[in-house]
């Protein structure tokens, strides 16, 4: 771990957070406002919140931590893209599919949740890539 990783733990959390906020209270809000019996109120959730920064600090260094490990001598931008889709396909898709499964969400609110946090999965293996570009571990 040098001075690279840490900026970028830093940097890929700022991302996360603030794209997590974009998909989640603005783009999916009035989906959770409608199932008060499955999301906590606002209110309520703020309270918490603390926990959601710990988590997404948990998240980002361990996402810069695999990135700096597996980082190849090839393009950054296609490498970053194939890295957040294989974050996506081992994370974001099955955990959306389980909670379909064991908790009455609709389908439509899953499918949306897939499709952006893809999206964020994206653009994250892309911004860690862009600050790990010319850093070759393999």
């Amino acid at each position: 771990m040098n001075k690279r990783f840490f900026i970028s733990w830093a940097v890929v959390f700022v991302v996360w957070i603030a794209g997590s906020f974009v998909v989640h209270a603005t783009l999916l809000h009035d989906d959770y406002t409608r199932l008060p019996n499955l999301f906590r109120s606002e209110a309520d959730s703020q309270q918490y919140f603390p926990l959601m920064l710990i988590a997404h600090a948990i998240m980002a260094g361990a996402l810069v931590w695999l990135y700096s490990c597996g980082a190849e001598a090839k393009p950054w931008l296609a490498q970053g893209l194939r890295f957040g889709l294989a974050i996506a396909l081992l994370m974001i898709v099955p955990i959306y599919t389980i909670y379909y499964v064991v908790q009455p969400m609709p389908g439509l609110l899953v499918v949306k949740q897939i499709l952006f946090d893809g999206t964020l999965s994206l653009i994250l293996g892309a911004v860690v890539a862009y600050l790990y570009r010319g850093e070759r571990r393999i």
